[in-house]
């Protein structure tokens, strides 16, 4: 495993990848906990939001979108925002999954009659 990326020799992977362009890496869930804590205290304290992503992104090296999107995600989830929250969004893809898998073996049965 190199930069944290599977290989095909090593069976590992890793949801992080420190060698990788910004644009192509990917953060796990814990890691983005104390972003969006900092950012929202921040917002708090000085009733400010006006560059305080920005400024927190670049303080702990992550990207700006990055952040702003699971700030965003966050203030959804709390409902100081509106929005679809985070355990309804995980909830349409199962029930669209499921609904996928159905209509398939809908499809066999009927060609199979």
């Amino acid at each position: 495993m190199q930069d944290g990326v599977m290989t095909a020799t090593s069976g590992h992977t890793s949801s992080y990848n420190w060698g990788a362009h910004p644009s192509q890496r990917r953060y796990p869930p814990a890691l983005r906990d104390r972003p969006v804590r900092m950012v929202l205290d921040t917002i708090q304290q000085t009733g400010q939001r006006a560059g305080v992503t920005g400024w927190a992104a670049r303080q702990l090296g992550i990207g700006t979108e990055s952040l702003r999107g699971w700030v965003r995600q966050a203030e959804v989830d709390s409902g100081r925002r509106p929005g679809v929250p985070t355990a309804e969004q995980q909830r349409l893809v199962e029930l669209q999954r499921e609904n996928r898998e159905l209509r398939r073996a809908n499809d066999i049965l009927k060609a199979a009659a």
